[in-house]
C-alpha cells in the first residue's frame, strides 16, 4: 500500500507499507527496496529494526517504507492509524 501523506503530516509526503510471511522475507524485502532505490535514485535510507522484530523501517525521508511481519502490521493497523492519508495504491 502507497499512502499520501503528504497534506496530514510535515516528516513525510508518503508511506509504503508491505508485509512479510518470515523474517527471511522481511530482510529479503529491505535488502531489494535499498538496492533498487540507491541504484535508481542514489539515495540511502536510514534504516530501524530487523527482521526478527517483525517490522523494519526504511526513512528515505520524502518516502518512508514499512516493511512488517504479517501479525505485527495487523496489530498496529497503520492504515488506520494514518487515515487521512490518500491511499495512492492498494494491492492484496
Amino acid at each position: 500500500m502507497i499512502l499520501d501523506l503528504s497534506k496530514a503530516c510535515d516528516f513525510t509526503d508518503a508511506f509504503v507499507l508491505s508485509s512479510a510471511t518470515s523474517d527471511r522475507m522481511l530482510n529479503s524485502l529491505a535488502d531489494a527496496v535499498t538496492e533498487l532505490v540507491k541504484q535508481n535514485f542514489g539515495l540511502n535510507a536510514i534504516v530501524e529494526g530487523t527482521p526478527q522484530s517483525g517490522w523494519i523501517v526504511l526513512d528515505y525521508g520524502y518516502v518512508i517504507v514499512h516493511l512488517m511481519a504479517e501479525e505485527t502490521r495487523e496489530y498496529y493497523q497503520l492504515e488506520e492509524l494514518w487515515n487521512k492519508g490518500k491511499v495512492l495504491l492498494h494491492l492484496k
